[in-house]
């Protein structure tokens, strides 16, 4: 760089800002090609592993068996059968009654928890998130072992209830999707301005008014919203179906059972177009319904308190909470009595055989279950490490952004899309993209990179949501400030941005490592053996008819996941108060 000349009549202070307006400039051309070469590589990040797969998806149900282009004569097919194509209306069918009575009974519960004054709230919250943490086909198999034909419940009162069907598929979706609809409904029901129900009652309206003209509008954003995730988490599961489905098919099974049991990759391919376009479309109206969302919550609100309600209806609502507490609890209780059962329901004496040496994929594994379970641990630490760096970095060059607003639009639209595409969906992608022995990519194949890959881009846009809110409530100044003492956004970014968003970014890790260590559907396709996973070993067991094994498994995944969660738990809050502490100095 040349010094400007000092000239007599130019001052010695305005060459120095010159110089130093010189330096910033050049400095904001080196930050500005650095952003650009982030923004490429995050581009080359989502075609390589959501769009390209995708692309290699429907162009594979468009070809026969020998590759050949045959335009939708496969999607005729499908339709062509009474027997496959009901399948489509079988998932639908078990969505909306899923949807229906979940978000009915996570309404009530909720409804309980936030706007009454019952007793042991912090109990009753805690076991209600305990689907969170295990497969939904755990789920199922404790159902078989309660509702089954020797199940408790059968054997104790003489009554089947037909489990195995629409009955075991739905009870299973609504115990899974039940507390995620509870967080949502709790959400809503919590932020309430206390005026407008004074003003109601000071007009003379009855309780069962005000429920229906002030209640109900309130949270009729989080209803739906609660309502479209439910049914997307129905429509798209497949362990549930898988254990108690019996013969009643649904597409995520109709898929398992056309790629693994029939080698028929083409019409796979066709069933999992058909299955992306529902789940889809309850994702477009989700965020059409949020975008119609306004603020109810002013600088001036006055806070709704829990309130004491009718001794009859307040004991009608807490007796509801204390079912739904005691048949969570009961479910839980069979899978640890099954893990140490020898032979269910027949020789209950106990043992540890479960837990020891067993067979998974026809491979034997003498270390045990702790071998399969560490698959899972190393699997969704990288998730965890990787898929925030990965998630953070990109919210960060969107949201904090100042150039390429259409670059940036389009990145943000790709980055939201995952949410809308079953894992089922994404891992037979995955094998028409990185099971291509002519592919570069084919390297990744039967590796844990592609199993963490494909659970980063499954559960992808929750965390580059939640990191993009975080984002958006730090001061834009931030960034300007260090433009002007010329400071390369990279250090802004890692010594603000990071630190005073800690929190945020502690979330999402446990977002993906307690969802990476329960995920199914995303990585069936995937996995090779000696790469099983916990919950796919949970699957496996199941399908020899080992039950009391995959009950042993099922109980190392819930622990495994309560643990990690009380880790992140206290991790959490030791950051929050160094977080808190950093700022305010």
């Amino acid at each position: 760089m040349t010094t400007p000349a000092i000239s007599p009549t130019i001052p010695r202070p305005v060459v120095d800002r010159r110089i130093r307006r010189q330096r910033v400039r050049q400095r904001l051309g080196r930050d500005e090609i650095l952003r650009r070469a982030l923004f490429v590589l995050m581009g080359v990040w989502l075609y390589l592993f959501l769009i390209y797969p995708l692309f290699r998806l429907l162009i594979r149900s468009l070809q026969n068996k020998e590759g050949a282009f045959v335009g939708l004569a496969n999607y005729a097919a499908y339709f062509s059968s009474a027997t496959t194509s009901a399948s489509l209306r079988h998932s639908l069918n078990i969505s909306i009654l899923s949807m229906v009575i979940t978000v009915s009974l996570a309404f009530l519960y909720a409804y309980g928890l936030t706007r009454m004054t019952l007793p042991a709230k912090r109990f009753f919250r805690i076991v209600a998130m305990l689907p969170i943490f295990v497969p939904s086909l755990v789920q199922a198999l404790a159902f078989i072992y309660m509702f089954g034909n020797n199940g408790l419940f059968t054997r104790i009162f003489g009554l089947n209830i037909g489990l195995y069907g629409p009955v075991g598929i739905v009870m299973s979706e609504v115990f899974y999707a039940f507390p995620h609809a509870l967080i949502i409904l709790m959400t809503a029901l919590a932020l309430a301005d206390a005026r407008l129900y004074e003003a109601a009652e000071s007009l003379g309206a009855s309780g069962l008014r005000i429920f229906f003209t002030v209640t109900l509008p309130a949270i009729k954003y989080g209803l739906m919203s609660a309502a479209f995730v439910v049914f997307t988490l129905a429509i798209t599961d497949f362990g549930a179906p898988k254990v108690v489905g019996g013969n009643y098919d649904v597409l995520a099974t109709d898929i398992y059972n056309k790629v693994i049991g029939q080698q028929n990759f083409e019409m796979g391919a066709t069933i999992s177009t058909l299955l992306l376009i529902p789940a889809m479309i309850a994702f477009i109206l989700d965020r059409l319904v949020q975008r119609r969302q306004v603020a109810q919550i002013t600088a001036e609100v006055k806070p709704l308190a829990p309130k004491k309600y009718h001794p009859l209806v307040q004991g009608a609502v807490l007796t509801f909470c204390i079912l739904i507490v005691i048949f969570i609890l009961s479910i839980y209780g069979i899978v640890i009595v099954g893990a140490f059962t020898k032979y269910w329901p027949y020789d209950l004496s106990l043992t540890l055989k479960n837990f020891k040496t067993f067979y998974v994929a026809g491979a034997q594994h003498k270390s045990g279950a702790l071998h399969v379970l560490w698959n899972s641990i190393q699997m969704a630490t990288g998730t965890a490490i990787f898929g925030t760096a990965i998630v953070f970095i990109s919210a960060y060059l969107i949201e904090k952004g100042r150039r390429l607003r259409w670059v940036r639009s389009v990145l943000y639209l790709l980055s939201i899309m995952p949410l809308s595409i079953p894992g089922m969906v994404l891992g037979l992608a995955y094998v028409f993209t990185f099971n291509d022995p002519s592919s570069p990519l084919n390297r990744l194949y039967g590796t844990m990179a592609i199993l963490v890959i494909s659970t980063i881009f499954h559960y992808y846009t929750v965390p580059f949501l939640t990191a993009t809110t975080a984002l958006k409530q730090l001061d834009p100044e931030f960034e300007a400030i260090g433009e002007s003492l010329n400071v390369p956004f990279y250090r802004t970014f890692w010594r603000v941005t990071v630190p005073m968003t800690l929190p945020a970014i502690i979330s999402i890790a446990m977002y993906f490592f307690l969802n990476a260590m329960v995920t199914l559907s995303a990585i069936v396709f995937l996995f090779v053996p000696g790469r099983e996973l916990a919950s796919l070993a949970v699957m496996l067991l199941d399908d020899a008819g080992e039950s009391a094994q995959a009950m042993a498994m099922s109980l190392l995944i819930l622990v495994t996941g309560l643990a990690a969660r009380g880790f992140f738990y206290l991790l959490t809050r030791g950051v929050e108060r160094r977080t808190q502490a950093w700022t305010q100095g």
